[in-house]
């Protein structure tokens, strides 16, 4: 059966899928917006332009799907989609990133995305690829699929974690003493999103403060 015919026939039963549409660029979420609404069987219960407001309209709402951009500010779409398994939240995350880094899209996966697009994607695939999920749908790139396959192979032949590059770099100031605050003036970035990706390090170095993760990261050669 066909996505078109898969999405008539959503429409026929009159049951629209809802759908929650974060980024924090106006006018690529406008244009997301558009691209959805412009189909009958889609119906956008929610905007969001940064994490934290995200994940809040998530929660109240339980939209069927929700579009999130990975580099939202305050709450990146890592951290909602855990939030979303933390609170069993019957809402399923598709992923938009403008990076295909394949520990990215290997970390979305394991944290529980149902599925991750490149934000080059048409504004067409995008759309289908929000049915597909709501269908219960893996969807998965072949590109981006292939570069996943090499990151399955490194992660299984050594015992260190992968962190992402940002994750690396925050990680190195906190080695060097660096306080959140002055991390998030020197990345600029938000000091909420620096928690954040210490906390990622945390869970993936199997630590619960600075100094331990310092620590370990150094015994895995991952800093000098």
């Amino acid at each position: 059966m066909t996505a078109l015919h898969s999405i008539r026939r959503i429409a026929d039963k009159d049951q629209r899928v809802r759908v929650l549409v974060a980024d924090d660029h106006p006018v690529f979420r406008e244009g997301l917006v558009r691209a959805l609404e412009a189909n009958q069987a889609a119906e956008v219960v929610a905007e969001a332009e940064d994490g934290r407001m995200a994940l809040n309209e998530i929660a109240a709402k339980l939209p069927d799907v929700a579009l999130l951009d990975y580099k939202l500010p305050e709450l990146d779409g890592i951290a909602i989609i855990h939030a979303i398994i933390r609170d069993r939240l019957p809402t399923r995350a598709l992923l938009l990133s403008a990076h295909n880094e394949s520990s990215v899209v290997y970390e979305a996966l394991q944290a529980g995305a149902a599925g991750y697009l490149p934000k080059e994607s048409s504004r067409e695939q995008i759309v289908e690829a929000v049915f597909a999920v709501a269908r219960g749908e893996p969807v998965l790139p072949s590109a981006v699929a292939a570069g996943l396959v090499g990151e399955i192979r490194l992660r299984s032949s050594t015992d260190q974690p992968a962190l992402t590059d940002r994750e690396r770099q925050i990680l190195r100031l906190v080695a060097e003493g660096k306080s959140f605050p002055e991390i998030a003036t020197s990345l600029f970035l938000s000091v909420t999103t620096v928690k954040t990706h210490v906390q990622h390090v945390y869970e993936k170095l199997g630590v619960s403060d600075r100094a331990a993760a310092v620590a370990e990261a150094i015994r895995k050669h991952l800093i000098e």
